[in-house]
C-alpha cells in the first residue's frame, strides 16, 4: 500500500476518527454560553453572574462563558429587547454557529414584564428569535438559571444527534 493511501485510511477511521469522536463528546459536555443584556435592569445579569462564582461554580459542570458569539453554543438573553438592542441581538444570533439554543433569562424576555407597552420596547424575545428555554423570575434564582441552562444543554445534545423536535417539546418551562 502506498504511503498516501495508508495516511488517508488512518485519517478516516484511525487516529483522526478517534479525535473527531472525542471532540464531539467534549462539545456535548461543555457548552459555551454567550450572555446578552437586551435592555434589562441588571437584576437577572447579577444572578447570572452569581452562577459563575465559587458558590455555584457552573464551570465545574463544563459551562463556560465566552466573549464571542462565534464560539458560543447557547445564547442567554436578559431584558425585554429594546429598539436600541434589537439589531445587536440579531447580529449576535446570526454569528453563532449551528446548532444553537436560546435561553430567555427572567420575565422580561418572555413577556416584557413592567416594560410592556413602552414605545422603546421591541420584545418579547420570541417575536425576534426562536426561544428554546424560558427561565421565569424577576430575577430568577441562580439554581433556576442553572436548571434552564441544563435544559438548553439537553436540547443542544438532541439537535447535534439529529432529534431536534423531541428536544423542543418539553423544554419550554
Amino acid at each position: 500500500m502506498e504511503p498516501a493511501a495508508c495516511l488517508e485510511q488512518r485519517m478516516e477511521g484511525g487516529f483522526m476518527g478517534l479525535v473527531q469522536k472525542l471532540v464531539k463528546i467534549a462539545r456535548l459536555r461543555s457548552p459555551w454560553l454567550f450572555h446578552l443584556n437586551a435592555g434589562a435592569g441588571n437584576g437577572c445579569d447579577i444572578e447570572f453572574s452569581a452562577c459563575l462564582t465559587p458558590r455555584y461554580d457552573v464551570e465545574q459542570a463544563g459551562f463556560l462563558l465566552v466573549g464571542s458569539p462565534r464560539h458560543a453554543d447557547i445564547l442567554c438573553v436578559t431584558g425585554p429587547v429594546t429598539r436600541n438592542t434589537r439589531a445587536a441581538l440579531e447580529a449576535v444570533y446570526a454569528q453563532m454557529p449551528d446548532p444553537k439554543v436560546v435561553v430567555a433569562l427572567g420575565n422580561c424576555p418572555g413577556s416584557c414584564d413592567v416594560f410592556a407597552g413602552s414605545p422603546a420596547i421591541e420584545g418579547p424575545l420570541d417575536r425576534i428569535l426562536p426561544v428554546d428555554v424560558y427561565v421565569p423570575g424577576c430575577p430568577p434564582r441562580p439554581n433556576d438559571l442553572i436548571r434552564g441552562v441544563a435544559q438548553a444543554v439537553a436540547i443542544l445534545a438532541d439537535q447535534r444527534s439529529g432529534h431536534p423536535a423531541a428536544a423542543k417539546e418539553g423544554a419550554k418551562s
